[in-house]
């Protein structure tokens, strides 16, 4: 048992000082990831022959991406969190010797925390519903959009008819599709159904965040903003649909300027803002495994404070070498369970916060 309050008052100084301001061998990464999909659009469009010229905006803005979100990822998995939990993941989803059900076991924590991302439906269930809208509408629209605009997929109309499409993937015939038949309908309005999924779950989250959390400045920049980016993606792909097919492509020229700003600021904006985590998770989709397979080996650990159980032991190790490598001095805290860290933090807030107002 321990009932002393910990001190927060004093913490150590960062070790490892300021922080360079450009990696790069990050950079390098990121020019490397950059020309290796500047050649893929090159090669796959058979030399830019199937790419249309319209589309070099979203073109250069995936590029962009590209270069962003590897330099980001580069210089992330180098924090100590990072560099440590990447290694736990990687371990913990290779499979090892056969029969132990280690391919199992891996394929069910991605299923389950990369797909179904069924830890949020522990939270709530429509939360988790919406969310589920929102990611599935993403990536629909994603394996659609930069085939389409790399010139990786292209159409043809079949000489002789008037709805007869074959479909070329990679310069490849790869199929015969009729536009008036549901497939074909459903293939040239997927991005529409897309968008109805991330404007379904868009729309959840607005509620929930203006009627339970009110609106703030803090928000807009955090959370509001890239919730309103994609459902501003979603619109305006909407409207160019409703122009061409119910005004007889009337304003369809500003609609799809308007649209392709939307979609390049949000490539752009990707790597430096919150959308950044949608890299992270799969990256980390082994770490639940990593925990079960700990608890397994190693036990659970009970709070120093009121012995509950907290966390596996082999967690929790990992957890203290992180933080000791960031010169943390938390010691005992980190195997204190949550209610205890609450009564914790309430008694160094009256120790050394509110102490100066008396």
């Amino acid at each position: 048992m321990n009932d002393q309050p910990l001190d927060y008052s004093i913490l150590p100084p960062d070790p490892g000082g300021a922080r360079p301001t450009w990696d790069p061998s990050a950079a390098a990464a990121g020019l490397i990831a950059t020309a290796v999909l500047a050649l893929a659009i090159y090669s796959g469009s058979a030399n830019l022959l199937h790419f249309d010229a319209a589309l070099v905006g979203y073109t250069l803005a995936t590029l962009f991406l590209a270069f962003g979100a590897t330099y980001r990822l580069v210089t992330w998995s180098r924090s100590p969190a990072a560099r440590r939990y990447l290694s736990k993941s990687r371990k913990a989803l290779l499979p090892r010797p056969l029969g132990d059900g280690t391919l199992t076991a891996s394929a069910r924590e991605v299923t389950s925390t990369v797909l179904l991302q069924r830890f949020i439906a522990k939270r709530s269930r429509p939360r988790w519903l919406a969310h589920q809208g929102l990611f599935w509408g993403v990536i629909l629209a994603t394996l659609i959009t930069f085939p389409l605009t790399f010139g990786w997929i292209h159409f043809r109309a079949v000489p002789g008819t008037g709805s007869g499409y074959y479909v070329y993937m990679m310069g490849v015939r790869a199929a015969h599709l009729d536009a008036l038949s549901l497939l074909g309908w459903l293939t040239f309005h997927a991005l529409d159904l897309a968008s109805l999924l991330i404007l379904s779950g868009g729309a959840y989250f607005l509620w929930h965040r203006w009627s339970t959390r009110g609106n703030s400045l803090t928000q807009l920049g955090r959370d509001l903003m890239p919730l309103l980016a994609l459902m501003a993606i979603s619109v305006t792909g909407l409207a160019l649909t409703v122009s061409s097919v119910f005004m007889e492509g009337a304003w369809y020229q500003p609609l799809a300027f308007v649209h392709m700003c939307t979609v390049v600021l949000t490539l752009v904006w990707i790597p430096f803002g919150k959308f950044f985590h949608t890299l992270q998770r799969p990256a980390m989709a082994g770490v639940g495994l990593h925990k079960e397979l700990g608890v397994q080996k190693g036990g659970v650990a009970q709070c120093v404070r009121c012995g509950e159980p907290v966390e596996g032991t082999i967690f929790l190790d990992d957890l203290k070498q992180t933080m000791g490598e960031l010169g943390l001095g938390f010691g005992d805290w980190v195997e204190t369970c949550p209610s205890c860290k609450r009564l914790e933090r309430g008694a160094a807030y009256r120790n050394h916060v509110k102490e100066g107002y008396r």
